[in-house]
C-alpha cells in the first residue's frame, strides 16, 4: 500500500463526459475510478473507450458485485473477468465494498451490511485470499450504508472495520458521505467514529452529495451536488488520514463537465492546503 503513488483529485467515470475527458477539459482530473461491472462482456466500442481513457489517465477499476463478504464464497466466472480488466489497465490497486451482494445462489440486487461481527471477518479473510489468487494487486475496501444493523453484531462499525482490514491486509476506501449518512441516520458522531476506525489505513476516499427522505433519514442517492456537511468532513477526513486520492461518486442527475470540474478543483484545493497533495 505504501508504494501507491498521490493521485488527487479525481472523478468516477459516466459515458456522458468522454468527450470533455478526451478533450482539453480532461485536465480537470488527476484520475478516474471505473466501474468495473460496466466493463465486463464489453462491446467492442466499450473497449476502445476504456483504451483511450487508460492512454491519458489513471483509471482505478471499482467493482459491484463480487461480494467479497458472501458466505457463499465467490462466484470465479465473475472473478476471472474482473481480473482480464484489473491486467488490462495495470493500475496500482482495486477497489471493492465491504458487503455482500448474493445468498444462496441468488442475486439481492443492492449491496448489503455485514454482520459486524468475528465470524463475518473470518469470511471476508477467505474471500480475499482467493480474490488475490486471481488479482495480485492490492485490494481496498469501500464502507457501506446500511439502513439497519445486521443481526448477530458483536462491535461497533468503526471497529469491525479496523479488524476485517487487519485481518485481510487490505486498503480503506472510506466513503465520506456513506459515514456522514450512517452518523446521522444511526445517532452516532463521525468524529468518534475516525477515533476507533484505521485511519492510517485510508488509500482512497468517494464523496458526493446526499438527499432527505420524508422520514428525515438521509439518504446517498449519487444525484445530490455536494453538501457544506460533506465537504467539511472531508476536510477532516484527509486531515485525519493518507488517502493518495478523492473520487467525486457522481451516478445520477449527471451535471455538465464544467460543474464536475469545480468541484474537483474544490477538492484538489483542499488536500493542497492540508500538504498532502503538493
Amino acid at each position: 500500500m505504501n508504494k501507491i503513488p498521490r493521485l488527487g483529485s479525481g472523478i468516477g467515470y459516466r459515458d456522458c463526459w468522454y468527450k470533455d475527458l478526451i478533450g482539453t477539459k480532461g485536465e480537470a482530473t488527476d484520475f478516474l475510478e471505473i466501474t468495473a461491472d460496466h466493463f465486463l462482456d464489453a462491446p467492442p466500442w466499450k473497449t476502445r473507450e476504456l483504451d483511450a481513457l487508460a492512454e491519458r489517465f489513471p483509471l482505478i477499476p471499482h467493482a459491484i458485485d463480487l461480494s467479497i463478504g458472501s458466505a457463499d464464497g465467490l462466484d470465479e466466472v465473475y472473478l476471472a473477468k474482473l481480473a482480464t480488466l484489473v491486467e488490462r489497465i495495470n493500475q496500482p490497486y482495486w477497489s471493492e465494498h465491504l458487503a455482500f451482494t448474493k445468498v444462496d445462489g441468488r442475486e439481492l440486487g443492492h449491496l448489503a451490511p455485514l454482520p459486524f461481527s468475528e465470524e463475518a471477518i473470518e469470511i471476508l479473510v477467505k474471500n480475499v485470499e482467493r480474490a488475490k489468487e486471481f488479482i495480485d494487486l492490492p485490494l481496498i475496501l469501500e464502507n457501506i450504508t446500511y439502513g439497519i444493523e445486521m443481526p448477530g453484531g458483536e462491535m461497533d462499525e468503526g471497529t469491525f472495520i479496523k479488524q476485517s482490514l487487519e485481518a485481510t491486509g487490505c486498503g480503506w476506501l472510506l466513503d465520506v458521505t456513506n459515514l456522514y449518512v450512517n452518523s446521522v441516520n444511526h445517532g452516532w458522531d463521525p468524529q468518534d467514529f475516525m477515533k476507533v476506525a484505521p485511519m492510517q489505513k485510508v488509500v482512497q476516499l468517494h464523496y458526493v452529495g446526499f438527499s432527505v427522505g420524508e422520514d428525515g433519514y438521509l439518504i446517498d442517492n449519487h444525484g445530490s451536488d455536494v453538501n457544506p456537511e460533506i465537504r467539511n468532513l472531508l476536510k477532516d477526513v484527509l486531515e485525519r488520514s493518507s488517502a493518495k486520492g478523492a473520487i467525486l461518486e457522481r451516478d445520477e442527475n449527471l451535471p455538465s463537465f464544467d460543474k464536475v470540474a469545480k468541484e474537483l478543483s474544490l477538492t484538489r484545493e483542499t488536500g493542497r492546503s492540508i500538504g498532502i497533495w503538493d
